[in-house]
């Protein structure tokens, strides 16, 4: 199509193809094993699909009430009480979203003015910031510091001035794995108490925690509770990431503003897949048992990767395993990725992308949520850098 040369400034002039896209077209390209973007190459469970197929059977094909279902709003504030102790009204503290990326920039949207700060801890998912700018917000950011990625709490408290509108923490942590621990959250909660500040908890791998640890969401914690919005995804947890469905929890006040942008961005979400989803979640062990599930694969990917030359920390949560590359090349991280995916044919994401200034650890991140001959067949490439 032709074009007229209209002459605007772009909003997002430093926002160009993700990471993501540009390792998944390469990936494709030249036909690499994918451990790159975070989705699993097995099959969802045989008896949520024919949950999906029967609501739409039974004629559960219009609109969605704008906030979601109230069934499936009623059997998620069951579950947050089970699991954390604490109660959300299903009618004005839950709101089913098309996944968590839309809970966020629908949260941020609601409360972010021109010149407002929100600090975001780096690495961090690359959904946040854009968001942050589109609404005229200014990112501040904490950078963790590999291996370890733990939050230097007296760095985030002198980051806090009266220009602090927002927080986006993210637990457990894509890409490194971190979980916040109890302490973490505790020293969250005190250095945000008597403030204003709202907070944004990313949780969308809340259900993928090891090593007998529990995930600590912000629901958990009084203070935190009152200023939160909890963002979740039911693609993550239950191997749909195509069908684009989570929620959001958030006090009543906070929720009535995040419906108001809520209602014009998407107004409702797929109708079957919820009703599907609320029959599906009223089974616990749909959730619960997915710690052992992904901890059996990461402990089959690492003892894979023992012998290389790779060297790592186990991840702590989320299905993401970083690996340390330094005892291989001196190679910038994008240029090790691209040569894996060319020579190799093995795809991962290097973690510049998500760091300040692209800061440089020598770490790719790999995703393990894969069938079983997939990550033997990755493991023999690996093992043989």
């Amino acid at each position: 199509m032709q074009t007229n040369n209209l002459q605007f400034d772009s909003k997002l002039p430093k926002v160009e193809t993700t990471i993501f896209t540009t390792v998944g077209n390469l990936a494709r390209k030249h036909d690499a094993i994918d451990l790159s973007q975070g989705f699993p190459n097995f099959k969802a469970d045989q008896e949520l699909m024919q949950l999906v197929a029967q609501a739409m059977q039974d004629g559960h094909n219009q609109y969605a009430p704008m906030p979601g279902y109230f069934g499936l709003r009623e059997v998620i504030s069951q579950k947050m009480d089970s699991l954390h102790g604490a109660y959300y009204h299903p009618e004005s503290e839950i709101t089913i979203t098309v996944g968590a990326t839309q809970a966020i920039f629908t949260a941020i949207t609601a409360f972010i003015n021109q010149g407002d700060e929100v600090i975001v801890l780096k690495p961090a998912y690359d959904c946040y910031e854009p968001a942050i700018e589109l609404n005229g917000g200014i990112p501040i950011h904490l950078e963790l510091k590999a291996p370890e990625y733990a939050v230097d709490w007296v760095a985030f408290k002198a980051l806090l001035t009266s220009k602090t509108k927002m927080v986006v923490i993210n637990t457990p942590h894509n890409p490194s794995g971190l979980i916040f621990s109890k302490a973490d959250m505790l020293q969250l909660q005190a250095l945000l108490r008597d403030t204003d500040i709202i907070l944004i908890s990313d949780e969308v791998y809340e259900h993928i925690i090891f090593d007998g640890a529990e995930h600590e969401s912000v629901a958990r914690f009084e203070d935190l509770a009152s200023r939160s919005f909890i963002c979740a995804s039911f693609g993550k947890t239950f191997h749909v990431t195509g069908w684009k469905m989570g929620y959001c929890a958030a006090p009543g006040p906070l929720m009535k503003e995040f419906r108001k942008v809520h209602q014009f961005n998407v107004f409702s979400v797929d109708h079957p897949t919820q009703r599907a989803m609320a029959k599906y979640l009223q089974h616990k062990n749909h959730y619960t048992d997915l710690n052992a599930f992904y901890q059996q694969k990461r402990d089959f990917f690492l003892k894979g990767v023992t012998s290389s030359k790779f060297l790592f920390k186990p991840t702590m949560g989320t299905y993401f395993q970083l690996l340390d590359y330094s005892q291989i090349t001196d190679e910038a991280d994008e240029d090790f990725a691209k040569r894996l995916i060319i020579d190799y044919k093995i795809a991962s994401i290097p973690i510049s992308s998500f760091n300040v200034d692209n800061r440089d650890d020598k770490v790719l991140r790999f995703c393990f949520a894969k069938k079983a001959e997939t990550l033997t067949k990755a493991l023999t490439v690996l093992n043989r850098l």
